[in-house]
């Protein structure tokens, strides 16, 4: 059914929320200010007026006297501190910390490590060899081969403030050719092979073999390649036995999940593509309404005007009710999200595959028909999804989404925020993933905002800058479409913190919602905790979190859990044969982080050689 809310109350609500945001940010100015004024009539000087916050006079001694309570109640991290950083690790522990990250520098080693591991293992044997991986690699990045042997390590971890994000790492380790057939097989429907090249498909949404081994360049995040739908159910069991060996290890724990897992990936292609289509169809209609530039959000569409530009270009149709459904519940506009809103409803799943054709003035599908296999393997991604959010939060564990290709992420976005509309009513329990390399960042960020606010339920996101680049600039550069991401890191980096700031702006504003600072970068912690002592938002309330991957950067992680906040670590974990790929672009991701950045080995061996010369240096952790 399509339908679009009421405006003139969303009007009113999005221009309270606005005035607040001004106000919040006047007042946190005014925090600043006031401090200075404070030190600066400490030193005989006032200044004139008596307040540095115009528009809230006559509440300058109240507002200095709450900053002064807030400046009490501040908390500041040392991350310099070794002691504390350290403090769950033996001193064997932080040697071969000290031991991988330097092999990690090496390039030969990096480039090579499949064939180095291969060659260990033919020298040492099977159970030689994984016992040397337990006290080098394994042991610096996997928590355990399954979900009994990693719970020492959780509450370990728990004991020192960090909690857990359970990861279930095991990929098929299959060739380059084995893994582009399975690609090529998954993503192109039966429609598309009778028919090729007749069905009005973008190439960015379709699956092309020199890019269909979806492992090339991407060092941090495991990949799943569809082979059947009973292949799915085992990736649904095993993050349903993720989902309660988390629930089991910690009260308060997260597991993660991947998408592609759960399904053929050709529904997260075509329904990407029409996602796009439609958003980038409203834009092509405000566009002509005068209302270019503006942010997502901000663009209005006047129906009235839309049915005279139809009529114009010579459709037919009457498109004030094909958007409205009903004349009389409409106001004459509507937004993004009430544009969205109108591929909600229907009756059967292939039925979301249609995109407006602007000169027929309706909808068709993307493609010329679909088989009852492919609408039913459509069905049943949906389905497990479902399972899996049920179970969550029936095991108080929360649910991370983890974030993918740009050409599968529209869907995979859409598909986790109707689990949010679903589960999120009461607490967080589903949390979406932001890449904030993207150049849409921000705009998903906001919107989704927004649709939480109106619809009342928690808003949870994770950001991260992202794991595709490489990947995803040769994709689009040979393919031919326009590049998704920001051109540069300080560009990233600026996308990050604009995301961070107004999520945290609406947690100030509105504490239903939640966010995870998934991020290594120490400047992006300090501004994060800056941040918050602005808002005066605080750690117990459980609304802002941190996060690190399992043996990198405790110096980050953990003084965070030491001082309260809410930290945690995503935890890998399966046999050590089957995390062997995950492990091979662990090695890739740190050679460039090793290379950036060598705070972490020398606080690793500021912390030895403190050790060694206070006598510490047989320390055992206790917990």
């Amino acid at each position: 059914m399509f339908y679009v809310k009421t405006v003139p109350a969303l009007k009113r609500a999005r221009a309270d929320i606005h005035f607040k945001r001004l106000v919040l940010n006047r007042a946190v100015r005014c925090t600043v200010t006031s401090s200075s004024t404070a030190q600066t009539e400490h030193d005989g000087v006032r200044s004139r007026g008596g307040s540095e916050c115009p528009g809230l006079s006559g509440r300058g001694g109240r507002r200095r006297e709450g900053t002064a309570a807030a400046a009490a109640n501040e908390i500041s991290v040392d991350f310099e501190q070794t002691r504390e950083a350290y403090k769950s690790k033996d001193s064997l522990e932080l040697l071969r910390s000290l031991v991988v990250f330097k092999l990690c520098s090496y390039d030969f080693l990096v480039d090579k490590n499949k064939e180095v591991m291969d060659l260990a293992k033919k020298i040492l044997g099977q159970k030689t060899f994984d016992q040397f991986m337990k006290m080098t690699f394994y042991g610096q990045f996997v928590a355990g081969e399954d979900h009994n042997d990693i719970k020492p390590l959780i509450q370990k971890n728990h004991s020192y403030g960090v909690g857990s994000v359970l990861d279930y790492s095991v990929e098929e380790d299959i060739s380059q050719e084995e893994a582009e057939r399975k690609e090529m097989d998954s993503c192109v429907s039966a429609a598309e092979k009778e028919n090729i090249g007749k069905d009005h498909r973008e190439r960015k949404y379709q699956a092309h073999k020199q890019f269909s081994d979806r492992r090339g360049g991407v060092t941090g995040a495991r990949t799943y390649f569809y082979a059947d739908e009973a292949k799915c159910d085992q990736h649904m069991e095993t993050f349903i036995k993720c989902i309660k060996a988390s629930g089991g290890s910690s009260m308060d724990g997260f597991s993660a999940i991947k998408m592609t897992a759960l399904g053929r990936p050709q529904f997260l292609l075509q329904f990407s593509e029409v996602l796009v289509k439609w958003r980038r169809f409203f834009t092509f209609l405000a566009s002509q309404q005068g209302k270019d530039g503006l942010e997502a959000l901000e663009q209005r569409l006047e129906l009235t005007q839309l049915q005279e530009f139809m009529t114009k270009l010579g459709a037919n149709g009457d498109f004030y009710g094909w958007f409205t459904g009903r004349k009389e519940d409409s106001t004459g506009c509507i937004d993004m999200l009430d544009w969205n809103s109108l591929i909600d409803d229907r009756t059967k799943i292939s039925d979301l595959l249609v995109v407006p054709n602007v000169e027929l003035g309706k909808l068709e599908p993307l493609l010329g028909k679909f088989t009852v296999e492919e609408d039913q393997q459509m069905k049943r991604m949906l389905q497990r999804v479902d399972v899996l959010a049920k179970h969550a939060l029936e095991s108080g564990v929360r649910l991370m989404v983890d974030a993918e290709q740009t050409y599968f992420q529209p869907a995979i976005s859409r598909l986790t925020l109707e689990m949010q509309r679903t589960y999120n009513g009461e607490k967080p329990v589903i949390f979406n993933t932001y890449q904030c390399y993207l150049k849409e960042a921000y705009d998903n960020v906001t919107m989704d905002v927004e649709l939480s606010r109106r619809e009342g339920w928690h808003f949870a996101a994770k950001l991260v800058r992202g794991a595709y680049m490489y990947q995803e600039r040769e994709r689009a550069k040979e393919i031919g479409y326009e590049d998704p991401i920001n051109p540069d890191y300080e560009s990233t980096n600026r996308m990050y913190h604009r995301c961070l700031d107004y999520v945290l702006d609406e947690i100030a504003l509105n504490r239903k919602a939640n966010v995870m600072v998934a991020s290594h970068n120490e400047d992006t912690v300090k501004h994060t905790l800056t941040r918050m002592n602005e808002l005066g938002l605080i750690p117990t309330e459980n609304k802002v979190y941190f996060g690190q991957l399992l043996g990198m950067c405790d110096q980050i992680s953990f003084p965070l859990g030491q001082a309260g906040f809410p930290v945690y670590k995503y935890v890998p974990y399966g046999p050590v044969n089957e995390v062997m790929p995950y492990l091979s672009r662990r090695a890739q991701e740190n050679r460039g982080f090793m290379k950036g950045a060598q705070k972490e080995r020398e606080l690793l061996w500021k912390e030895l050689k403190r050790r060694l010369a206070s006598g510490e240096l047989l320390y055992k952790p206790v917990y």
